[in-house]
């Protein structure tokens, strides 16, 4: 029996032979950029095959690659499966390298698994119990630190109180000017806007009782809240990731010492002390803001928005502010310090884990202020 297969792409297959030996004579090019043509025409000619013996001639084949090598073990794959005695024949040594290049036992490992694309509710349910195990996570983390708060109160002589100063000016002092900033334009955008509507009825004095209520009771705590944990929260869950990933609180451990104590402690102190502080300087600004569009734009008297100011404000609007400041601040350093003690592997992880940080601090600001609210509405407040 004689057969010729070709390829427009370079190469040739000559078949001949007899019930006991069946040739194959290759030429041309065997390479990647036939090779689907090849394989096909390949499994094609083995299936027509009745012979005992196989033999492969490779004398007229003028460029073999990598990937030709592989169609050309497979097809020894192939026949080994089908019980034929099977040899190359005119194998130069320049074919022999490109063959060995490529190990066949690789050639029967099972074929890669691609990931399951999951349902829609697969993947709520995952995020769901993400979500929850996060929950878990972060309310034990919350508990220690309240113990270990606890405990830095009856002694305070284990608090290291030269890193509470530390913390407390990067957290406090470095973060005076962008919080004025923040809350002087807030407070201009404010008291502007609510003009425009307040204008047409003739009530230009209600503007500083608006912006006073807005700022102390809400926008105040919040927006300092939000400033704190993309600056500070952020730089906790860094800082003790990188010592993480260091091994520096595996070596604080190893010297006895608690690592929450120890490394969270210091800065929940200095953002329990420097959020409250903010807060109130965050209220300042804004009312001046507010005053500066009072005075220029509405023909107000400074002496007059103050007054208004003053009589629109309670001293339990100004203690409920300090008092959310302050459940924030402990919000704010306990996540940054909880998502630092979590972070496993490398830089990777430390991003991750700031991130994670801020965004979880401002999800908490928020739910928190929410569960506030509610509580101030049904107290009467």
């Amino acid at each position: 029996m004689t057969t010729a297969l070709g390829s427009p792409e370079g190469y040739s297959i000559q078949v001949a032979g007899d019930r006991d030996q069946v040739v194959f004579s290759f030429s041309g090019r065997l390479a990647l950029e036939n090779l689907d043509e090849l394989r096909a025409d390949i499994q094609g000619l083995l299936g027509e095959m009745a012979a005992r013996r196989l033999q492969v001639d490779l004398k007229g084949v003028q460029y073999l690659d990598s990937a030709g090598a592989l169609a050309l073990l497979e097809l020894q794959r192939e026949a080994s499966e089908r019980g034929l005695n099977f040899d190359f024949a005119n194998l130069t040594p320049e074919a022999q390298g490109i063959l060995g290049l490529i190990d066949p036992r690789d050639l029967a490992a099972p074929p890669l698994i691609t990931e399951r694309i999951p349902s829609p509710m697969e993947q709520v349910g995952e995020a769901t119990l993400r979500f929850l195990q996060d929950l878990v996570q972060v309310i034990t983390f919350l508990g220690e630190l309240l113990l270990n708060l606890g405990h830095s109160l009856v002694h305070p002589r284990t608090v290291r109180w030269g890193e509470v100063a530390f913390y407390l000016k990067r957290t406090g002092v470095d973060g005076l000017p962008i919080v004025g900033l923040i809350s002087l334009l807030l407070g201009l955008i404010i008291a502007f806007m609510s003009s425009l509507q307040l204008k047409q009825f003739g009530a230009n004095i209600y503007v500083a009782s608006l912006l006073a209520i807005a700022m102390v009771k809400e926008l105040g705590p919040i927006m300092t809240s939000i400033l704190v944990a993309g600056r500070s929260g952020s730089a906790f869950a860094a800082e003790i990731g990188t010592m993480m990933v260091n091994e520096e609180v595996d070596a604080l451990v190893t010297m006895g010492l608690n690592p929450v104590r120890f490394l969270a402690v210091p800065k929940v102190l200095a953002t329990l002390v420097a959020v409250p502080l903010l807060t109130l300087y965050a209220d300042f600004f804004g009312i001046l803001g507010g005053l500066i569009v009072g005075v220029l734009g509405l023909d107000l008297t400074a002496f007059t928005y103050i007054s208004e100011t003053q009589r629109s404000l309670a001293l339990f609007d100004l203690t409920s502010s300090l008092i959310k400041a302050a459940v924030f601040a402990i919000l704010i350093a306990g996540i940054g310090c909880q998502r630092g003690f979590q972070v496993r592997g490398g830089a990777q992880g430390v991003g991750a884990a700031t991130t994670s940080a801020v965004v979880a601090a401002i999800f908490l600001i928020i739910v928190t202020d929410s569960a506030f609210a509610l509580v101030f509405h049904y107290l009467g407040y």
